[in-house]
């Protein structure tokens, strides 16, 4: 389980009604469920594309939750949200097609969906009196970028993205941004419990420790080399309620904001890590396409495809704006964020 938000947080506001789109999801439902503990009323939505039901097991019943399973797309759906079950006083939109991979494919749907949905929501908040919408961004929105640590002003109108994700979140950040009740953080490598390893959506590490766990060999695209900012779900959680103006001392600024660790970490690297805190510190990392990898012999627990289309190679946050306009800092330790989230795993593994 996630840790709860820490009696030593200043809590700043209680008792509101709010909106989190993708409620279901791996980070959507952290939110959720930290709300709920602190007080708040909570409509989530969800249409389960990407989220899991079982995510929401905790608190599906809770007596201040409403489920709403509908799907963003709909045109008409944020304006009867609001009317039904408003007025909420902040909206967290979490709901997205989160698979670059995907987006390549399907870029007319991940526009609609990634952009003019977020358009739309903002429209009906602005129009509902809501007093903060905050809204997931991403990394993906700088493209090749190549100066690091990676600054928000990096990403602009001149920036080229390399997927479809990337540009409707793009789109998407700058229209939040200029909205007087808008903050966009632009999430760097996201990763702890209840990260769908057997999704195609997943993230690396939720991958790694998925094979390394099953004794299958870890899977890289590239050559390793690739580094992100890895931070974990719980301090995401709280930079999601700092943007909200629910904890903290200082309200954030409307604008964009990275979130990230400020470090970065070689993809080979972490496998390493991964492999020492799964107990399989003893075994050789083998490149396959290497002679001296065949020449190795044994099973290896590392195997290197080519790059996938999209993908970025480096990619480390400057996460100034944010850590000097607000009281938020990334604070989880990597080594102890996947020791958590191996052990969510295991229990996991063995139901």
């Amino acid at each position: 389980m996630l840790e709860h938000v820490g009696s030593d947080t200043h809590c700043r506001i209680s008792g509101q009604t709010c909106l989190v789109t993708g409620c279901a999801g791996f980070v959507g439902s952290h939110l959720t469920q930290s709300l709920l503990d602190m007080g708040h009323r909570v409509v989530g939505v969800d249409n389960f594309f990407s989220g899991l039901a079982e995510n929401m097991l905790a608190f599906l019943h809770h007596e201040r939750f409403v489920f709403v399973e509908r799907s963003i797309a709909e045109p008409r759906l944020f304006e009867e949200l609001f009317q039904s079950h408003g007025p909420f006083q902040a909206v967290f939109h979490l709901a997205a097609i989160v698979s670059v991979p995907y987006s390549m494919s399907h870029a007319d749907e991940t526009h609609d969906i990634n952009f003019l949905s977020t358009e739309r929501l903002l429209e009906a908040a602005e129009k509902h009196g809501a007093a903060r919408l905050i809204f997931a961004g991403s990394a993906a929105e700088y493209g090749a970028e190549g100066r690091m640590p990676i600054s928000e002003s990096y990403a602009d109108d001149r920036t080229v993205q390399l997927s479809p994700y990337g540009n409707a979140k793009y789109l998407s950040s700058r229209a939040v941004s200029q909205s007087p009740i808008g903050v966009s953080l632009r999430f760097f490598n996201i990763f702890g419990p209840r990260q769908d390893p057997s999704s195609p959506y997943s993230g690396v590490i939720s991958k790694f420790m998925s094979q390394a766990l099953t004794d299958t060999p870890l899977t890289i695209f590239g050559d390793g080399e690739q580094t992100r900012d890895f931070v974990y779900v719980h301090d995401v959680v709280l930079a999601y309620l700092t943007a909200a103006g629910m904890i903290g001392q200082k309200l954030l600024p409307p604008g964009v904001y990275n979130i990230g660790t400020g470090k970065a970490v070689k993809i080979s690297a972490l496998a390493r890590i991964v492999l020492i805190l799964t107990d399989k510190s003893n075994t050789i990392l083998v490149d396959l396409t290497s002679d001296e990898g065949s020449e190795a012999g044994g099973r290896p627990v590392c195997l290197f495809y080519p790059c996938r289309e999209g993908d970025i190679v480096h990619s480390v946050a400057d996460v100034t704006e944010m850590t000097t306009k607000s009281d938020w800092k990334a604070e989880t330790v990597l080594s102890v964020g996947l020791a958590r989230t191996i052990a969510w795993y295991r229990q996991i593994l063995v139901r």
